[in-house]
């Protein structure tokens, strides 16, 4: 008798994590679009409103479910997990964002301001990992309320903003018409008419569609969290793997429906950018939120295993926006390194899997 009510409540539970998925998709898409039209109104070019504004508003999940994974649930792997499965995530997403963009190898296809992104979040990865080797080697800072390294990462997000914005004026200022309209030319895409939007209208609708995608990420994460809870998986997995995947979905969503805009630059500093607030900030609030000292003398080794790959996934990408284009270009519409991003995407869910 207990089969169908298991089998019923499994069932349930995919009903919600389709309906919220589908709430987040439509979401996304106008909140793309809203970003896209407050890039062009103010100037400040894609690539910064991308890692502001765009990844912020998505990466939100993120921080509302490390959070709750700690205070609600006292899980703080399931919150480590989230982010450091969000990154490889979000650069899995790339590799799937080359397939769909069949003009060439995307990732040369965005300016070199999105290569100081991933730089950025590359470094603040590698800090997540040198966070972990430290408190596992010594017990000197494990009592502190917040990890040094923690606040580091914390400065860290706030200068890699700095960083962005100036790369972005400075590249504005080169250039004999404004970067956005170089952005356009690049993507080889046709310039949609922003002419009868406003600006105050752009903001009002991007904070709805904020609003909703990220209710309905949280909704999403917890009947994802309640899927993997019914599959008896293990906390490390389900935060890497469910939970990742769950909260990374407003970014895959989001970056979709800015390439459909012809905005490359946006969509892939909206991920790369993601992944320096996860490290930057929701890791911090999630050691914030522990209340049982440094959140890094307590969770698995397996994040580290996560992080390394992270940085990985994240050099090839960088080492693809800098290469050259014309002739990779002309030799294929897909990229190795779009191919190596999927194929370690996968190599590292099987390791997490096998080794949680």
């Amino acid at each position: 008798m207990n089969v169908p009510v298991f089998a019923d409540a499994l069932t349930l539970l995919w009903l919600q994590l389709a309906a919220a998925a589908a709430i987040i998709v439509v979401a996304a898409t106008f909140l793309a679009r809203s970003a896209d039209v407050i890039a062009d109104k103010t100037g400040l070019g894609r690539s910064f409103i991308g890692v502001v504004m765009l990844a912020t508003a998505t990466s939100l999940p993120e921080l509302g479910t490390g959070v709750s994974a700690i205070t609600l649930v006292g899980e703080s792997d399931l919150a480590a997990g989230d982010a450091f499965g969000s990154n490889l995530f979000n650069l899995f997403i790339i590799g799937l964002l080359d397939i769909y963009w069949r003009k060439g190898p995307l990732l040369t296809f965005v300016s070199y301001t999105s290569a100081l992104v991933g730089a950025l979040g590359g470094l603040l990865i590698g800090m997540g990992a040198i966070a972990m080797i430290i408190h596992n080697l010594t017990i000197s800072v494990a009592n502190w309320r917040v990890s040094p390294v923690s606040s580091l990462m914390l400065a860290g997000f706030l200068v890699a903003i700095f960083l962005v914005h100036r790369s972005e004026r400075s590249r504005e200022r080169e250039n004999s018409a404004p970067a956005r309209q170089s952005e356009r030319e690049n993507s080889d895409a046709p310039a949609p008419s922003y002419e009868g939007e406003s600006l105050r209208r752009a903001f009002a609708v991007y904070a709805i569609s904020a609003a909703v995608v990220v209710a309905a990420a949280v909704w999403l994460a917890y009947a994802a969290d309640g899927v993997a809870s019914e599959m008896g998986w293990a906390a490390s997995f389900m935060g890497t793997q469910f939970l990742a995947f769950s909260t990374s979905l407003p970014e895959l969503a989001a970056s979709f429906a800015a390439l459909r805009l012809g905005a490359p630059d946006m969509a892939i500093t909206n991920l790369l950018g993601s992944n320096i607030f996860n490290m930057g900030v929701v890791l911090f609030l999630d050691d914030l939120a522990f209340a049982d000292g440094a959140i890094w003398a307590q969770i698995d080794d397996i994040h580290l295993l996560t992080a390394v790959v992270g940085v990985i996934m994240t050099a090839v990408a960088v080492t693809a926006i800098l290469t050259p284009n014309d002739d990779r270009r002309r030799r294929s519409p897909y990229s190795v390194e779009g191919a190596a991003l999927i194929v370690l995407y996968i190599a590292a869910s099987l390791l997490v899997f096998y080794l949680s």
